[in-house]
């Protein structure tokens, strides 16, 4: 909800560490323009693909949602009795002095959002019978930080109880550092093909990671995957227009086909025809550590990174702005579900927290405001990975 060139720039060291055809939405790619303020951010499920209807008859949980997680209702759109946008409900914490959100456009999109404004609300999820984790290295989980506390290794464990699944064992939960994926790929109910560096392409094509995770093209257990992925993707275009002087033309079509290539991944990983017995998606979209300004040098461990700057950087911030937009589009339109880790890890920075946290940080939210991030600055720390964990296991225990 904010804008995102700085997004661009702090990924460009996350590389460290399909048969669908793709229906490009309507209207500019590139267009950033806001929401109508009567758009209702929290469409009805009626407005939901229906295909999780047809799945088993499976007992679903009661689930409750806790109070604490729902923001206050700014009194701004109250006193105009109008509907709330996303960034209205979701992050009135985090807007500007204008009252105007300036990054991605969620509502034209329609989606069903959680009542606790972790994501979105588009599945049932329930009587899962395995996990699959797939993506980048924010999921496999990298050092200092131990495997124990690693987002997978605690959502894997929250799932197992919820889901009464056998659990994944030790060296499921650690990492070759020479390969960048788990130790071993399947434990108990859990499967992981996650690998540092990935990018969409690496889904259903390059890194094979779906092929390695469902050798057989599907599977008859019903099915959840979780995946965090975009920010290497972010990093290539940045380097492609920056570094590389490759021409915006060319850096829009690398865009598009990063959407293009997750878009696939997950219309695959729906399909029912794979998946006789139900499958279930939940990925997350790409997080950044300056908390929404751009000061990359707030984490010393980012100069390390060869970063050239655009001569036009509005050009990146609008690749990314609609990039992120095209992860809620397919969000919507394949009725799977988008984790907010972008907008809740705004605040939990390097320029918004610590000793010489930045009061004026467009997503400043006090003194006492812990830091999410390691000294690698692009990965979560402990307590980034519990949050992580919390955020997938709220969207996926709510129903709609």
């Amino acid at each position: 909800m904010w804008r995102l060139v700085w997004l661009v720039t702090s990924l460009i060291a996350a590389g460290c560490g399909g048969d669908e055809q793709v229906v490009a939405a309507s209207g500019s790619p590139f267009d950033t323009t806001q929401a109508d303020a009567g758009v209702d951010a929290t469409a009805t499920s009626d407005d939901v693909s229906t295909a999780d209807t047809a799945m088993p008859d499976v007992a679903a949980p009661d689930v409750g949602v806790d109070s604490a997680l729902v923001p206050p209702v700014p009194d701004a759109a109250i006193d105009a009795g109008r509907a709330l946008t996303i960034g209205e409900r979701c992050f009135a914490d985090r807007m500007p002095s204008s009252g105007q959100f300036e990054g991605p456009n969620y509502d034209q999109f329609a989606p069903v959002v959680g009542a606790h404004c972790q994501g979105t609300n588009h599945q049932h999820i329930y009587g899962i019978e395995q996990v699959v984790f797939l993506g980048d290295s924010v999921t496999v989980g990298t050092p200092p930080t131990v495997s124990g506390d690693f987002y997978r290794t605690r959502l894997a464990d929250a799932l197992a109880d919820t889901f009464h699944l056998e659990k994944p064992q030790y060296l499921w939960q650690t990492v070759d550092p020479f390969d960048g994926t788990a130790v071993r790929q399947t434990s108990g109910s859990f499967l992981s093909c996650a690998k540092w560096g990935a990018r969409a392409d690496d889904l259903l094509g390059g890194g094979e990671q779906i092929a390695k995770c469902f050798p057989y093209g599907g599977s008859d257990q019903r099915t959840l995957i979780v995946m965090t992925m975009g920010g290497n993707d972010i990093a290539a275009i940045s380097k492609a227009g920056g570094a590389e002087g490759q021409s915006l033309t060319e850096v829009r079509a690398m865009t598009e086909a990063a959407v293009a290539d997750f878009e696939a991944a997950v219309r695959w990983l729906k399909d029912p025809v794979r998946f006789p017995n139900g499958s279930f998606v939940v990925f997350a979209n790409p997080f950044e550590f300056t908390d929404g300004t751009g000061d990359t040098t707030s984490c010393p461990a980012a100069n390390l990174t060869d970063l050239e700057p655009w001569e036009n950087p509005q050009d990146l911030t609008d690749l990314v702005i609609w990039l992120n937009e095209q992860l809620m589009r397919v969000a919507v339109d394949t009725a799977t579900d988008m984790v907010f880790m972008l907008e809740h890890f705004c605040g939990h920075g390097y320029v918004a927290t610590g000793a010489n946290a930045d009061p004026t940080a467009r997503c400043y939210l006090g003194p006492a405001t812990p830091r999410w991030f390691d000294a690698t600055c692009i990965h979560p720390n402990p307590v980034g990975h519990d949050v992580i964990a919390e955020m997938f296991k709220a969207v996926v225990d709510e129903a709609p």
